[in-house]
């Protein structure tokens, strides 16, 4: 009875308090913030004791950008297809561009916390954990994110954006089997052939229906405040020529590789 009694007061102290609409953007920011620096510790195989300082500290970075990117991504998969929350069935009730719920704001608060402890590690570790082009990809879509969090404005074209984080984990795995010595493996070859079709599903073709759901739905674009309907056209049109060009390089890099394996 008494581990029942505390069990009762914990879930009424999660669902009354860290999940209060008033509080759950800040809750869910440091959930984020706390897991990537619980999740900062050290997965020891035999190719990680023989890594240097620093190339150590990028293994448990990738690590906790993998675990960020596989939540994420689900979440946004959700959203975006399967949850009703943005469905223009809806439309009657509120503007799709407006529409948020807690679950929405928890997964955008988690994002937000990811994405300030990893530019903290970047700016930390800098230029080693990534260049300038780094930097700008975080706190571009850092702000992108945080502002829709706290406004809660255009959350579902968030979440389209937020669903390109499923091309992180492939490219975290092709720098592991490359530190591991198997670059020349066939694992390292199925896996850029990943990239590519994840990369271009999810960062280019599914940049291509979102600005098709955003010209079909300008007229609730437009009732956002100027930042939000600045932050629609902006962020997507600047990743999406990052995108364009990452995309030229995996390209040429699974060409090399096919070369060499074939």
């Amino acid at each position: 009875m008494e581990i029942k009694s505390y069990q009762t007061q914990a879930e009424e102290f999660v669902e009354h308090y860290l999940l209060a609409d008033p509080f759950l953007p800040y809750t869910s920011v440091l959930a984020g913030t706390f897991l990537c620096k619980l999740l900062f510790s050290s997965i020891h195989i035999k190719s990680y004791s023989a890594l240097t300082k620093i190339k150590r500290i990028e293994w448990n970075n990738r690590g906790i950008s993998t675990v960020h990117a596989i939540f994420i991504s689900f979440m946004a998969l959700y959203f975006v297809f399967f949850s009703d929350l943005f469905s223009d069935q809806r439309s009657l009730e509120s503007l799709t561009v407006l529409r948020t719920s807690p679950l929405s704001n928890f997964g955008l608060g988690v994002s937000v916390g990811y994405f300030l402890a990893d530019l903290g590690m970047i700016f930390w570790l800098y230029p080693s954990l990534g260049g300038s082009e780094y930097i700008f990809h975080h706190c571009l879509s850092g702000t992108a994110v945080a502002y829709s969090l706290f406004s809660g404005e255009a959350q579902l074209y968030t979440y389209m954006v937020l669903i390109s984080e499923v091309t992180t984990p492939e490219i975290n795995l092709r720098w592991y089997l490359d530190i591991a010595g198997l670059k020349r493996s066939k694992a390292y070859l199925i896996n850029g052939v990943g990239i590519f079709i994840a990369w271009l599903t999810a960062r280019i073709l599914l940049f291509i229906y979102m600005f098709y759901h955003v010209y079909i739905h300008y007229d609730q674009v437009v009732e956002m405040h100027t930042f939000g309907y600045l932050l629609v056209f902006v962020v997507p049109i600047a990743l999406s020529v990052m995108n364009l060009m990452w995309f030229g390089k995996i390209v040429k890099g699974l060409k090399k590789t096919l070369e060499k394996t074939l």
